[in-house]
């Protein structure tokens, strides 16, 4: 379900796990996850670099966090983070990334589906997503339950794939699941202020070639 490219990004690719229906389900990441090699670079997401590096830290959650590069680049800073997944083996070897990492005592595992995501009454002073693409037009309703878990004065950040050439090639429900950042505002509960939305341009290059796309990204804050 989520698009964790670490040559610069982070998230499910759903190349890794098949092109059909069944990318947006636990077996295929689990499966995605069953060797040795390490899917992706660790690499932070760039948008989340562009928010979050001049942020006091606090508690984050990472939703759809795959291998953990999100995580332990906030645990690095300071944040006490929870990474957030559906998959069981994803959620291992982020356990172990961390563990490599030195940041296993500032970082919490959390396996969960972002579809019948529930705070559950906890909240974070950040709340992310980066390339989390659920089917069916899903994403709305993903960023209304990211939302309640949204500390009051907290920040939710969505970043997601918009539509572009980049993907032209792509399955047609790999497409259809990508968004702009505007469709996602239906999905924010009143009392939050939106800070940005918009698509950011970017260049990521997979296997030498380099391919201009598009983040779609919303960021806002709850109220205090």
């Amino acid at each position: 379900m989520t698009e964790h490219r670490h040559e610069q990004d982070h998230g499910h690719d759903h190349g890794n796990a098949g092109d059909g229906a069944e990318i947006f389900e636990p077996p295929a990441w689990d499966e995605a996850y069953s060797g040795d090699e390490a899917r992706w670079s660790g690499n932070p997401n760039a948008q989340l670099v562009a928010e979050a590096s001049a942020l006091e830290p606090g508690t984050a959650l990472d939703v759809g966090c795959g291998e953990g590069g999100d995580v332990i680049w906030l645990a690095q800073r300071g944040w006490r983070v929870t990474g957030a997944d559906f998959s069981t083996n994803g959620l291992a070897r982020a356990a172990d990334h961390a563990e490599a990492a030195g940041v296993a005592d500032r970082t919490d595992w959390w396996q969960v589906d972002a579809r019948t995501f529930d705070a559950g009454g906890r909240s974070f002073d950040l709340v992310t997503t980066h390339f989390l693409h659920p089917p069916d037009h899903g994403m709305v309703d993903v960023v209304r339950r990211l939302a309640g878990a949204v500390a009051p004065g907290g920040l939710l950040l969505v970043v997601g794939h918009a539509p572009s050439e980049a993907f032209a090639n792509a399955s047609p429900s790999r497409r259809d699941a990508m968004f702009l950042a505007e469709e996602l505002l239906p999905g924010l509960p009143s009392g939050f202020e939106v800070l940005v939305v918009e698509q950011r341009p970017r260049t990521m290059v997979r296997d030498g070639e380099a391919k201009a796309m598009d983040d779609s990204t919303l960021l806002a804050r709850r109220a205090r």
